[in-house]
């Protein structure tokens, strides 16, 4: 009964992600069917404006030319399997950043000032997302086995610490026939 739930499970989400991405060229266009000039407009009881921008219009314009590419990005990084699928926070980030700056637009400069939150954001993924690769590539590719070395310096270390304990003993064995 479970397997029959988490196959329903995945493919009703695998079925939301194939809607998402059939209709984002519709979203992405969806700025050219609004009424040209309008200030504000209306759709399902809800009221959109302008918010600062010429009309409508372009208000969706700015939000969909960001909406899509992050939903887009955001189901990319949702369904990656490969060890690299952090680096998709980066654009995830840009994105997320210029809407933000689109949602409560103050100015006429648009896509400007992100590139400084970006900037940050790609020095935290960036070191993780190398580490990762590192450890992949040393343990898959060369057959490094960070583990398997920390075990053999640790038996080599006790051996050694056992070597020179033998020395010890033998010196000590040494001096004492001397005395005798």
């Amino acid at each position: 009964m479970s397997d029959k739930k988490s196959i329903r499970k995945k493919l009703i989400m695998e079925g939301a992600f194939a809607f998402l991405i059939a209709v984002s060229p519709i979203l992405f266009y969806w700025y050219k069917y609004m009424p040209e000039g309008a200030e504000t407009w209306s759709f399902l009881g809800i009221e959109f404006g302008a918010n600062g921008f010429d009309d409508v219009g372009e208000a969706f314009y700015y939000y969909f030319n960001k909406i899509v590419p992050l939903l887009l990005l955001v189901v990319w990084f949702v369904t990656c399997k490969n060890w690299w699928y952090y680096a998709i926070l980066i654009p995830i980030s840009m994105y997320s950043f210029q809407l933000f700056a689109v949602l409560t637009f103050d100015s006429n400069i648009v896509d400007e000032n992100e590139v400084m939150y970006v900037v940050a954001v790609t020095m935290v993924v960036t070191p993780i997302v190398y580490f990762i690769r590192v450890k992949l590539v040393d343990k898959h590719v060369h057959g490094i086995d960070l583990d398997a070395m920390d075990a053999e310096l640790r038996i080599l270390k006790e051996k050694e610490e056992l070597r020179k304990e033998r020395e010890k003993l033998e010196q000590r064995q040494k001096t004492l026939s001397k005395k005798m």
